[in-house]
């Protein structure tokens, strides 16, 4: 928590320098500065008028640290820029020191939280996290660069490294923010934006490497919000094809996140207050007419040369007239170190002599300095088309046939590519390794397999001369084809391989199977062969819960029959299986989804596809259970056991044993329920041959003790519950699975934590449930999720706003998920209604959550129906207050038939108060005690201590 003091303020004139804020004011408006800049203001308005020596700034700002004057300088001209036309108030006493001029007046202003001072200056020990990518091999001729900018970042809050494409201007963000990170206690983050094709995504990738959780929309605003006064480096790489998402994304932090500092590399600056631009220079390069050795050595451009051609050959050693030529090549290059790196590539392969003369008339236009302000890829062009040249042919129809991968790619992947070509695994993996030798391919070793990728700008290149070869639409085919195999493979060894794990790798590949959809289904493709990859790739769309995309792909192969496409029954029926299960968690139980299940089902009859068969009643078995229909999805449940047994599937059969128990809870028999769940609630299926995760939508490790904790509490065990339902998030969250996670926090956590009074776990579970469902789309657990958060604010005391909240998602539950649990929902309504007094609207709630619960047989949460009324009925208003003792009783009874204590104990409470508020009747104790005695746990949730307080004050 902050600490609260009395904010000390400086005045004069226009200015404010509010040292409890730690801001710098003009008129009010806070003027961007960095965290040591602010430090340096501080100490001179503290000795206002008066000369602060450089020696005594630098002591107290970077005690035990040392640095130049330069350092200092820099801290300076940002304060004098922030200054703007008022920048004459800070005077320099040449030699000396400074000061801070003006009539300063200090007051005291109320009591403010206090933000985190600036670190001091870290002498050992680790460094704050940092997501930093490491760079290979030591910076050349960047070390005066990279202090210069670590002092930047120190002194303001925005600084943007900008110059040509390949300049180095990522490099050097690298190396300064890892040395200026130490300053810095929440860390350093490098958000890398080339990739993105939209700078509509700016935001959401920002707060994806930040980790930020973030319900609703995501905007650079509340980016910013959930920031607040951490104390991190965040670095943008990459900003000039998003300029505006990235300027308005600084703009709120510097706005709102007085402790952050942003780093931006870009080829345009950002125009935005406070930033401070720094121009990358080129590598310094020998001046012509230099030839002396020493004097060609000293110059950090030759000393990239030479490196990287030692890194190639370890044999190299320049002579003097070789060394001239490196010279040549460095200036001709304008010290550009990407393209310094491609001729040194192709001169360790084709030597330095052929590389000048290659150089001569292909840089031409580089020289002079009039065409470096071109755009990037003009720029980076001459220097690709140079270096494309002197590929041997086999290679570069190599390199532009690798550009058709979006993810990068694996050696079976450039095999694929290369099939007509006659070469062998062992010549394209040549290929791959000279490619990767001379720069045009960067190898990725990071996350298991080895992968390989070409950078943006290069690939944009191959692409252009893939379009030139005129193999465009060919190797679009077979990059569809590939996919469409590997996919295929891919549900194969689902079965196998650890979820988790699966989708990792998967995951990867998802860049490809997009661009070879849409690829498939122009004007241009192959429809067929896009249906075919459409339903290899079902696998992977539900397990990354991405049931939207799996959705609108489905509907897309589904439609290309009106086109003439046949569809084949297998294709067909893995289609509507995949369109019904997407359907299921999006909208619900709509006429769509049954008649996907039903179609499946007729399919995998017709084609004795028993798995299939299986998935069709499963689907509906939950279509039946979502509209309230609980016998016929009881007697499918029991269908689809009876059938998982005959294939002797045992992962199958728990998941046939969890279907019935489901329902026979909801039914209210929970004894059943709890025999048929309790077996298979203990032990993970995990290590069992072929678990039908995918499929069943939701990992069954996670859905059995979901199920069971809900169970428990009502069977008087809110302890076990409790850490039950621990164990279904615990697995969601170890499986990665968002569907999985949502089963477990809405049929479990949420509503446990709520039942056992535990409020502020109930808030961050409620809290986590909306922002998954809400990503993904999951239109039944969205208005769950606003249920829940009702329930919690009527438990927090905030009445009115939560029964709102529930009177509105009940009906979306329904439209868009499911009508299960909605009569407790509706109790809870009605409970709230009647903490505000609204006894009509309580009753009339109460009464539809009867009637729901008698319609569909929905008698879980029966007794809990009926005391609510009761307690509805005591209202000074109700017609008839004698009554509700007679639900109180019958509430007491349903509790009892279904061995549900944890109702029994709430029934038993209200009663005895209206027995002892009626005539003081020793039967209120007994009535009470009876049921509280038989608890064996929970003696500190909220039911059992209302319970106790109540016993305590009842006469003996």
């Amino acid at each position: 928590m902050s600490e609260q003091r009395p904010s000390q303020v400086y005045e004069t004139g226009q200015w404010q320098i509010d040292l409890g804020r730690r801001e710098l004011l003009a008129r009010g408006v806070a003027v961007p500065i960095g965290a040591r800049a602010f430090e340096i203001v501080e100490i001179l308005v503290r000795s206002a008028n008066e000369l602060v020596t450089k020696n005594d700034l630098m002591n107290r700002i970077w005690p035990g640290a040392t640095v130049g004057e330069n350092t200092l300088q820099v801290h300076i001209s940002a304060i004098r820029k922030a200054l703007g036309q008022d920048r004459a108030m800070l005077k320099t006493a040449s030699g000396r020191g400074y000061r801070l001029l003006g009539n300063w007046t200090p007051r005291q202003q109320g009591s403010t939280a206090q933000p985190a001072a600036s670190p001091p200056m870290r002498e050992g020990g680790a460094a704050p996290a940092n997501n930093f990518p490491l760079i290979a091999g030591r910076l050349i001729g960047r070390a005066a660069a990279a202090r210069h900018v670590r002092d930047l970042v120190s002194a303001y809050r925005v600084v943007t490294l900008t110059g040509p494409g390949g300049i180095g201007k990522t490099s050097l963000a690298i190396e300064a923010a890892r040395g200026a990170v130490a300053d810095f206690d929440g860390g350093g983050w490098f958000v890398e934006l080339a990739s993105l094709p939209d700078p509509g995504l700016v935001p959401s990738t920002v707060a994806s490497v930040l980790g930020l959780k973030l319900s609703g929309e995501i905007s650079a605003e509340s980016i910013a919000h959930a920031v607040g006064t951490k104390h991190l480096l965040l670095v943008l790489d990459n900003c000039e094809h998003v300029i505006d998402a990235a300027a308005n994304l600084a703009e709120r932090f510097v706005r709102l996140c007085p402790n952050t500092t942003v780093l931006v590399t870009s080829r345009e600056i950002l125009r935005i207050d406070g930033e401070a631009v720094y121009r990358v220079p080129p590598l310094d390069v020998p001046a012509l007419g230099q030839q002396t050795p020493d004097h060609i050595l000293g110059h950090s451009a030759v000393e990239l040369f030479i490196t990287r051609m030692n890194a190639l050959d370890v044999d190299f050693s320049p002579r003097a007239e070789e060394l001239t030529s490196v010279a040549a090549i460095c200036r001709r290059l304008d010290g550009l170190p990407l393209a310094i790196e491609f001729a040194a590539a192709s001169a360790a392969s084709l030597g330095i002599a052929s590389v000048a003369i290659g150089l001569r008339d292909r840089f031409a236009l580089l020289t002079g300095g009039r065409r470096t302000a071109l755009a990037r890829h003009r720029t980076l062009r001459a220097t690709l088309d140079w270096g494309h040249e002197l590929l041997p042919e086999a290679e570069r129809r190599l390199f532009r046939r690798l550009a058709v991968f979006h993810g990068g790619f694996t050696l079976d992947a450039a095999v694929a590519v290369m099939t007509d070509t006659g070469l062998d695994v062992a010549a394209v993996m040549d290929g791959v390794a000279n490619l990767v030798t001379k720069s045009l391919v960067v190898m990725d070793a990071t996350q298991g397999a080895t992968r390989w990728y070409l950078l943006e700008t290069t690939r944009a290149y191959a692409l252009d001369k893939l379009d030139e070869s005129g193999d465009r639409e060919w190797l679009a085919r077979r990059h569809a084809g590939y996919f469409r195999d590997l996919f295929a493979r891919a549900e194969t060894e689902l079965k196998t391989r650890p979820a988790a794990e699966w989708r990792a790798d998967y995951l990867r590949q998802i860049d490809d199977l997009r661009a070879a959809l849409d690829w498939a289904f122009s004007a241009n493709g192959d429809a067929p062969a896009g249906v075919a990859l459409t339903a290899a790739a079902v696998p992977l769309w539900v397990q990354l819960s991405l049931m939207e995309e799996c959705r609108d792909r489905v509907r897309q192969a589904l439609t290309a029959r009106t086109s003439g496409v046949h569809l084949d029954a297998r294709i067909e029926m893995i289609l509507h299986a995949a369109l019904g299960a997407s359907l299921t968690y999006l909208t619900g139980p709509v006429p769509e989804t049954v008649a996907a299940w039903l179609r499946t089902s007729r399919l995998a009859e017709d084609l004795e596809d028993t798995e299939y068969r299986l998935r069709g009643l499963r689907g509906l078995w939950s279509y039946r259970m979502n509209v309230g229909e609980y016998p016929a999805a009881l007697a499918l449940a029991d269908e689809f056991h009876d059938l998982a047994e005959r294939r002797a599937d045992r992962a199958t059969v728990r998941a046939g044993n969890r279907m019935s128990a489901l329902i026979l809870h909801y039914l209210g028999e929970q004894a059943a329920a709890r025999e048929r769940i309790e077996s298979i609630a203990q032990t993970s299926i995990a290590t069992s041959p072929a678990p039908p995760t995918a499929w069943l939508m939701v990992d069954p490790d996670v859905a059995a003790p979901a199920l069971l904790a809900r169970i428990l509490w009502l069977q008087g065990f809110p302890d076990q519950a409790t850490r039950t339902a621990e164990i279904a998030v615990r697995r969601a969250r170890s499986a990665d699975h968002t569907i999985s996670m949502c089963h477990a926090l809405a049929q479990a956590a949420c509503p446990v934590a709520l039942w056992t009074g535990d409020l502020l776990a109930a808030e961050g579970f409620v809290a986590t449930l909306a922002d998954l469902a809400s990503r993904h789309a999951l239109g039944g657990w969205i208005a769950r999720a606003q249920c829940f958060e009702g329930a919690l604010l009527i438990s927090q005391g905030q009445v009115t706003r939560g029964a709102a909240i529930i009177q509105s998602a009940v009906p979306r539950m329904g439209a868009a998920g499911s009508v299960a649990e909605a009569p407790a929902f509706l109790a809870v309504l009605a409970h709230g209604r009647g903490l505000a007094r609204q006894w009509e609207s309580g009753l009339a709630a109460i009464e539809e959550a009867l009637e729901r619960s008698e319609t569909t047989g929905e008698r879980w949460c029966a007794a809990e129906l009926l005391r609510i009324k009761g307690e509805l009925l005591l209202s000074p208003d109700a017609p008839d207050r004698s009554s509700a003792e007679e639900y109180f009783h019958r509430a007491l009874e349903q509790a009892r038939r279904q061995g549900a204590l944890g109702w029994e104990l709430r029934a038993a409470t209200s009663r005895a108060r209206l027995l002892h508020d009626q005539d003081g009747s020793s039967d209120a104790k007994l009535v009470l005690q009876t049921v509280y005695d038989r608890f064996t746990e929970g003696f500190e949730t909220i039911d059992l201590r209302a319970a106790r307080a109540l016993l305590d004050s009842l006469p003996k």
